[in-house]
């Protein structure tokens, strides 16, 4: 008697169920892969209607190009796809990608899962005609009626049926739909050109209608699934370098959210999610945020083919870029000139709060808050307002460095005063942006009129952002001052993470922070910034390595010289309490005007709220 054979070759069931293991992971996924099938398809309108979260039923139906008769056979075979074609010298390059889809999996793996319906009609076909898997079993092709022109029905019924364990790992209705829900915007997001319906259980959740591709197409798509609060306070990004290019739009600091879900990056049309996006959005914003505030963006990369892997996983979510580096480094110099150029502009979500908080309403303080304050209503410096946190309390040790480093910049004093001389009164100040100063309320808020409305200014937290500038550009000028250390620090990292930290050395030196190698897996710190007084060398190395893993960034050492850079601005700012002069007040508002980001302060709060004076005349009813 033998032995039977170790190995053995699974069936072509078993090997769907497998594949579909990493394809279909929820209802979600199925949404994903059958629209981008009708994407390819050249669909110009897109209606998704789910029932059940997905699992009872799943209707697709696009206006695409159709699939013949024989078309339809072979889309049901693995790895069949009308996606890549072979080169003249029969090579297929996947690198070479600019569909949605190229794996020929998807059609398979659900049909092996659910129970898949499909009917679909060419422009020259005399009829449509209908095709269903269930299970893996196929079931004859047949003829069907036809419904318009041309285009395709994907019907999934019964998800995982035939694989009842994987029932057990599906989450509730309303998380399926909402996942649903996610995938459908973020396809919306990537195509204007298409218009998107998506109903679950009868009711419409998302109803975007065909836009023009070009950037205003884009951002009334945009506006269209993130709301027109991002349509008013976005900030368009365009700029290309080495054969990439980057689009797309950038919420304002004051327009932040309380988590990074509304963060979006697309690649050649493709919606993926990637860390480098997140870490270049985190190293762009932490001048303006506070670390439990993330801003909102939508970025478009566009670049050869050959330059980025989509074939990382079967359900192309991931994608690997050659250069890293050149594609983080121009999202964040993007970002960064944008803000800039946006100077004094705040959003429009505080002035329509503070408009809704003036007229009559019930219920508790703080409902129905706009994005940019769902953590509290903003009340004068309370740092434990609008999402920021109070700073940590200043090192004794820090404080002689902090009182040196303030008494070099004698306008930052606490005795400061506006040289209003510097300011000629303008013919007509109303004119200016942020208008003419008119009185001081509580010693705290400065109310200007505009040639359209008023404009009410915390005078602390504008000067803060006024002299942290100011600070930031005494360094870059100087550079960072460094203190040796009297023994050096030796950090153990392991191999890995000490390559990373070791390999941007040039970087964190000009941090002031002077590393080099010691021994196998370790490092040596010799000199750290004089800024930052005594601190934890261990951590502060540790936590750079950790960035860099997660960010290729070095965050930590940034962050703590911004905390330490906004204390000292904080302190050495005009407080509240002091009374300005009408001259010092215009001179405020002037110097804000020139300065960029003086729209919020160092803690990502406003510092001036404007109220249009036709809003101001509808509280009164005049309009």
């Amino acid at each position: 008697m033998t032995d039977s054979p170790s190995i053995l070759r699974l069936p072509p069931e078993t090997v769907n169920r497998i594949a579909a293991g990493e394809v279909v992971e929820r209802p979600a996924s199925v949404v994903k892969e059958l629209v981008e099938n009708a994407l390819d398809a050249g669909a110009t309108s897109i209606d998704i209607r789910t029932e059940g979260g997905g699992r009872q039923s799943i209707l697709i139906i696009d206006d695409g190009k159709g699939m013949s008769r024989e078309e339809m056979l072979l889309a049901v075979e693995r790895h069949a796809t009308s996606k890549l074609k072979p080169e003249a010298d029969g090579s297929w390059d996947l690198l070479n990608i600019a569909t949605m889809g190229f794996r020929g999996e998807a059609l398979p793996s659900i049909g092996s899962v659910a129970r898949l319906t499909m009917t679909s009609q060419t422009e020259n076909d005399d009829s449509a005609w209908e095709l269903s898997v269930h299970g893996g079993d196929q079931i004859p092709l047949r003829p069907a009626p036809r419904t318009g022109l041309h285009g395709t029905q994907m019907r999934v019924s019964d998800l995982f049926y035939a694989t009842p364990a994987r029932l057990k790992f599906m989450k509730s209705e309303r998380s399926e739909s909402l996942a649903i829900s996610d995938v459908v915007k973020r396809l919306a997001m990537s195509r204007p050109d298409v218009a998107f319906t998506l109903s679950s259980n009868g009711r419409t959740s998302v109803r975007a209608a065909r836009r023009s591709d070009d950037a205003q197409g884009r951002l009334d798509r945009l506006a269209d699934i993130l709301g027109r609060d991002f349509g008013d306070n976005a900030l368009l990004i365009d700029t290309e370098r080495e054969g990439v290019k980057l689009t797309g739009y950038a919420g304002l600091p004051t327009f932040a959210r309380g988590a990074s879900t509304h963060q979006y990056l697309f690649v050649n049309g493709r919606p993926v999610r990637d860390k480098l996006l997140h870490g270049a959005l985190r190293g762009a914003y932490q001048d303006f945020l506070a670390r439990d505030r993330h801003p909102v963006a939508a970025l478009y990369v566009d670049l050869d083919p050959h330059y980025v892997d989509v074939n990382v996983h079967p359900a192309k979510t991931e994608v690997r870029f050659r250069e890293p580096a050149l594609v983080r480094g121009l999202i964040v110099s993007a970002l960064r000139h944008a803000l800039a150029a946006a100077g004094h502009r705040a959003s429009t979500t505080v002035s329509d709060y503070a408009l809704g908080r003036v007229q009559p309403q019930s219920g508790l303080l703080g409902e129905g808050l706009p994005p940019g304050l769902q953590s509290a209503p903003y009340r004068g410096n309370n740092y434990a307002q609008y999402g920021s946190v109070p700073p940590r309390p200043i090192d004794p040790q820090m404080q002689s460095l902090i009182d040196g480093f303030s008494a070099k910049v004698e306008e930052t004093g606490p005795d400061w005063r506006p040289e209003a001389a510097d300011y000629a009164p303008a013919p007509d100040l109303t004119q200016r942006p942020l208008g003419a100063a008119r009185a001081q309320l509580h010693e705290t808020y400065v109310v200007a009129q505009t040639g359209d409305g008023i404009v009410i200014v915390d005078q602390h937290a504008a000067h803060e952002r006024l002299v942290y500038e100011r600070m930031k550009d005494a360094m870059a000028g100087r550079g960072v001052e460094r203190q040796a250390l009297l023994i050096p620090d030796i950090v153990d990292l392991g191999e890995d993470d000490a390559a990373r930290v070791l390999a941007r050395a040039q970087e964190l030196s000009e941090m002031g922070l002077m590393i080099e190698p010691f021994g196998a897996g370790a490092v040596a710190v010799r000199e750290t910034p004089a800024l930052l007084g005594e601190m934890d060398v261990q951590g502060l190395i540790r936590d750079l390595a950790d960035d860099l893993a997660q960010y290729d960034q070095a965050l930590s050492l940034k962050e703590r010289f911004e905390h330490v850079c906004g204390t000292m601005a904080c302190h050495g700012s005009v407080r509240a309490g002091r009374r300005l002069t009408g001259e010092e007040m215009n001179a405020l508002l002037r110097q804000m005007e020139a300065t960029p980001h003086s729209g919020q302060c160092n803690h990502g709060r406003p510092t001036y709220v404007e109220l249009k004076l036709a809003d101001i005349e509808r509280l009164f009813g005049r309009r």
